[in-house]
């Protein structure tokens, strides 16, 4: 088997060309793998953490009925006694806050935005005491201030909505809904802050007001639609979920727990068909390393034929020159998909500390990527490692086609082969 290897690698280097060219296409291939597949699962990281930090928190507390209509924001369906669910849940050290969301009629003037006009939009209204124990919105503050405890006629915008409505901070607006009762409320809004939230959903149209304005204009009598729930980063949601039902029924409160992930299932089917497409990525490497190191063993092959028919002639077994031509095949893959890591890895350095800035293409159009503008990469060792084993078996399987039609030949026919 010494011998068998050596010979491989000296054969490898008398084809050095032919060796090279071949690596190339599949450390192209490994590196683009490498790469795509570095970008989608920043993308998700990121997107998963703008997620649950200026949109969905990681829990969510909703009544039965207003979970089934969730997608119309129906005020009747309101928590009743929000202070009693937000006190159980302190006593489990859990951080929550308190929204009340519901749709609306924005009226625009033209003394400020130079024509009158009217769009809808969606309210939420906050708990500026607790909110941001669970939300980082003032983290984002690009003009204005931020919103006071019980302020009554101040909102604020997404500063891409804001720039679509050419809103600016001093601008009044009137907000036309209906209320808890069914009947119709009218009120005027100032713009006290415009906010640059780095989840590009929230930024495209964020209207948010204080929960105590709502709660008198709406008439929802301290009610809420939704409390909502931080947890860190790898906590276990089923878990935790599950100790809140058990409060919820031992207090006999008939609420609902719903993780960020029931309330995103629009962007977790994005992400499964990303990674999909990083799949058809890998197929395509296959492809490549397939036809190259087909042609490559073919050729060899070919030009061997009296070669491999002295070898067999002196003594050399069948297994034996198997062995020699897979291995050939094998280092090919190996040379190719450790250039590939290699590439791949020095690109990704670059993708995860800067990252690449695709905010011309994802502010007018929406991928469902919770990410406004620099897509990061992510490290991935079992990627690589699945690259670079993929890369080298690939190149051994595709091999045995044209070595086993050329060990069907007779010694003589190889002998005497031109």
């Amino acid at each position: 088997m010494k011998f068998i290897f050596r010979l491989a690698i000296k054969n490898l280097y008398r084809y050095k060309r032919r060796t090279a060219i071949t690596a190339i296409a599949i450390a192209i291939g490994i590196m683009s793998f490498i790469i795509v597949d570095s970008i989608f699962l920043g993308a998700k990281q990121d997107s998963e953490r703008n997620l649950r930090l200026y949109e969905t928190a990681s829990l969510r507390i909703y009544t039965p009925d207003y979970w089934e209509e969730r997608h119309f924001l129906p005020l009747e369906h309101s928590i009743r006694e929000p202070a009693e669910v937000l006190q159980i849940l302190d006593g489990l050290g859990l951080d929550a806050t308190p929204r009340t969301l519901f749709t609306a009629d924005m009226v625009l003037y033209r003394q400020d935005f130079g024509e009158d006009g009217t769009l809808p939009v969606t309210v939420t209204a906050i708990d500026q005491v607790t909110d941001s124990t669970v939300y980082k919105f003032e983290d984002t503050l690009l003009e204005g201030r931020f919103l006071q405890p019980g302020e009554m006629d101040g909102i604020i915008l997404g500063s891409w909505f804001a720039e679509d409505i050419g809103a600016e901070v001093g601008y009044w607006v009137t907000l036309l809904t209906r209320g808890n009762g069914g009947f119709y409320e009218a009120f005027d809004m100032q713009i006290v802050g415009i906010l640059n939230c780095p989840n590009p959903n929230v930024n495209r149209t964020l209207v948010m007001m204080d929960i105590q304005a709502a709660d008198t204009y709406l008439a929802m009598e301290g009610a809420v639609t939704n409390i909502d729930i931080a947890l860190g980063t790898f906590t276990d949601l089923d878990s935790v979920s599950t100790s809140i039902k058990e409060a919820f029924k031992k207090a006999r409160i008939a609420l609902g727990v719903h993780s960020w992930k029931e309330m995103a299932k629009d962007y977790l089917a994005i992400m499964s068909a990303d990674r999909g497409i990083s799949n058809i990525i890998l197929f395509f490497v296959f492809i490549i390393a397939a036809v190259g190191i087909s042609n490559t063993m073919m050729m060899a092959m070919y030009e061997r034929m009296r070669e491999i028919g002295m070898m067999r002639a002196l003594g050399m077994h069948d297994r034996s020159l198997y062995i020699l031509l897979l291995t050939e095949a094998g280092g090919i893959g190996f040379l190719g998909s450790l250039a590939g890591i290699l590439l791949g890895s020095l690109v990704n350095v670059y993708l995860v500390e800067i990252g690449v800035d695709f905010g011309f293409m994802l502010r007018d159009m929406d991928f469902g990527y919770r990410v406004q503008s620099i897509m990061r990469g992510a490290w991935s060792i079992s990627t690589i490692i699945k690259a670079f084993l993929s890369g080298v078996l690939l190149s051994m399987i595709v091999a045995l086609s044209p070595v086993r039609r050329a060990m069907k030949q007779d010694i003589p026919t190889c002998l005497h082969h031109q």
